[in-house]
């Protein structure tokens, strides 16, 4: 139920399962932990989008890829959050920037130092664990001067991929917590404008067919734990928000056949804007943040 293999230059691991005609998930450990290929029935299902040597080279996010410490953008590079001073110098440390000059995706997109610590078959599925230490990169604690430790884990069980990231604050201070995924979730064989998706938040946003819609909204996550659904022909795809994401954004763009159901842990810009939507971890505290995608076969 594990394997390895090399994508676009670079070592991945797997994780497969044999439920609903088979799973396969792959992660980089060398290029931030990007979740690069999810396939059913031997089809993808991530959007590749520009693929793993652009996001290496140029940060062009695509699968599923971790933007921490912040997910999307902040409004300046920089501001004062929990009592600190932050300044994000894109000529100390890399990071993208938009089109208006405003760093995007966080810190770690296609970083090196993750330690992979487990790798390991479960009874229908696999597990992968891994931990990264911010504080022993001097470039990133100049950017986001917050000294912590995160974990990673990846975790298919049966039809059942869950994916649980854990922040833990050592005893100087607290660490602001913005980070989230995107999940870039895509239907083989279907067109665009006939996929079926679900969008259960407090909002007015109709269930059914894609059609010519585009998003890139933010919203609350559903507090019930109602998933978000991507559906056509014989295939359901399901993505809930287990713990820890209170917020949500969506994202389908008119130009590329994806669409991505986004768990955040707080609203786009929080580092900034701060309030009480930007959660503090205290030190000697953990916070544990998961979601899953589960694959059936059916609409």
């Amino acid at each position: 139920m594990i394997g390895s293999r090399v994508v676009d230059g670079l070592p991945a691991l797997t994780l497969a399962s044999a439920a609903v005609g088979g799973i396969e998930a792959t992660f980089v450990p060398g290029a931030g932990m990007v979740g690069c290929s999810l396939r059913h029935r031997g089809d993808e299902l991530l959007g590749q989008r520009r693929g793993l040597r652009a996001y290496v080279d140029d940060r062009a996010t695509m699968g599923i890829p971790l933007l921490y410490p912040w997910a999307n953008r902040v409004g300046r590079k920089h501001f004062e959050v929990a009592g600190r001073e932050v300044t994000i110098d894109p000529e100390v440390t890399p990071v993208r920037l938009d089109a208006d000059g405003l760093p995007m995706h966080g810190l770690l997109s296609a970083a090196t130092g993750w330690e992979v610590e487990r790798h390991e078959a479960l009874a229908d599925g696999a597990l992968l664990a891994a931990r990264f230490d911010f504080a022993a990169h001097e470039a990133l604690l100049a950017a986001f001067p917050f000294a912590h430790e995160l974990r990673f884990e990846a975790a298919l069980d049966g039809p059942r991929l869950t994916i649980t990231t854990t922040v833990r604050a050592p005893g100087d201070g607290p660490v602001p917590i913005a980070f989230g995924y995107h999940p870039y979730l895509r239907l083989p064989g279907v067109a665009r404008e006939d996929w079926h998706i679900e969008v259960p938040v407090d909002a007015e946003v109709f269930a059914g067919r894609l059609g010519a819609r585009t998003f890139d909204d933010a919203f609350v996550a559903p507090a019930d734990g109602a998933p978000f659904v991507l559906a056509g022909n014989d295939r359901r795809i399901e993505l809930a928000f287990l713990t820890g994401y209170p917020y949500a954004q969506v994202f389908a763009p008119s130009e590329d056949d994806v669409i991505a159901f986004e768990p955040m842990t707080a609203p786009t810009n929080a580092l900034v804007d701060g309030g009480a939507a930007l959660p503090l971890l205290a030190p000697g505290e953990s916070y544990d943040a998961g979601f899953s995608i589960t694959l059936a076969d059916g609409a």
